[in-house]
């Protein structure tokens, strides 16, 4: 296991697509996950450079985090999911690190919103926030404290609205 401080992150290279399948078949029970991806990197909700995988000094991805398109309403935003780590790699901060630079990289676009179905103990540490505080739901039922969202850009607050997700998600 690795402290934060060791981790190197960088996008995603065509090189490195079985490496992030085989990270996401051995961080999760099923194949869903995985297979997710795989259908995403072919989906027009693909943005080239927000599949962040995170690697020790040889250059061996261990962490994956992508983040793909998807509209708050009307609005576009981001969807972080999956976030994936080797599993004798967790919880040595190599899915926080791919979460933060993917999360930099979506900011040094220009992108504003990102949004995340996930643990509510884990993501508010990147600054994502309860998203019905905002006026933001989902058409699926989940737990209110699991969907969360947060805004890239200070000066630019959450919209509401409706999360839609991309096709492959199947929500």
């Amino acid at each position: 296991m690795r402290t934060r401080n060791h981790w190197i992150t960088r996008a995603e290279t065509g090189a490195d697509i079985p490496a992030v399948r085989e990270i996401n078949l051995a961080a999760f029970e099923t194949p869903l996950e995985a297979d997710l991806v795989d259908a995403l990197r072919t989906d027009p909700s693909w943005i080239d450079g927000l599949s962040v995988v995170s690697t020790g000094e040889d250059g061996k991805p261990v962490g994956h985090a992508l983040l793909t398109r998807c509209h708050i309403g009307d609005t576009p935003a981001l969807c972080l999911a999956p976030v994936a780590v080797l599993p004798e790699c967790q919880h040595g901060g190599a899915g926080s690190a791919a979460i933060r630079a993917a999360l930099a990289a979506a900011e040094d676009m220009g992108e504003r919103y990102v949004t995340v179905l996930g643990h509510p103990a884990y993501y508010p540490r990147f600054g994502f926030g309860r998203a019905s505080a905002h006026g933001i739901g989902l058409t699926i039922d989940v737990p209110d404290k699991a969907m969360m969202a947060m805004s890239l850009d200070v000066n630019h607050p959450l919209p509401s609205g409706t999360v839609r997700y991309a096709a492959p998600f199947g929500i």
